[in-house]
């Protein structure tokens, strides 16, 4: 590679840092990234169900105050590595309509006897009505159509 490329590189870096850190978060926290981990690095993330009013938190305990939630825990299938795998718990809920469920979402879905937990994709219509593609964050493939009436939780939460 040329040395002048990569002082722009560098000047790009560098700028971009700049720039992060010269507004101010107080104490939100920026993630930064170059985007290279995972097989579906541009995945979309989840949508927001808990408020940060929602979020109660002590010294010794945290409350999320989120009605008709369940734990969930994963097999050790490495589809959705690195958002979570064997030993990570899930914070679920039933959703109640097909607008419960968005592109970004990670749903648990039925297929035959087997739960499936995986990132909606695509949300699209039809001819049968609305359908929802699945596919793992580290899966090449993704699992094609999915109907609502098959799935059967949407991921809130995951706590390692």
């Amino acid at each position: 590679m040329k040395p002048k490329y990569i002082l722009v590189f560098f000047l790009g870096f560098f700028s971009c840092a700049f720039l992060f850190y010269g507004f101010s978060y107080s104490n939100i926290e920026v993630p930064f990234g170059t985007g290279l981990i995972g097989l579906n690095s541009d995945a979309i993330a989840p949508s927001d169900w808990v408020s940060e009013k929602d979020i109660i938190v002590f010294d010794d305990m945290v409350i999320l105050r989120v009605p008709n939630t369940t734990l969930s825990n994963y097999a050790d299938s490495g589809s959705m590595k690195p958002v979570f795998d064997k030993g990570a718990n899930g914070i679920r809920v039933v959703p109640d309509s097909e607008d419960d469920v968005n592109v970004g979402d990670i749903v648990s879905y039925r297929f035959g006897d087997i739960l499936v937990v995986h990132r909606v994709i695509e949300k699209g219509i039809d001819n049968k009505g609305i359908y929802f593609v699945m596919q793992g964050d580290n899966n090449i493939l993704s699992d094609g159509k999915i109907r609502f009436e098959d799935i059967e939780y949407v991921t809130i939460g995951v706590i390692w």
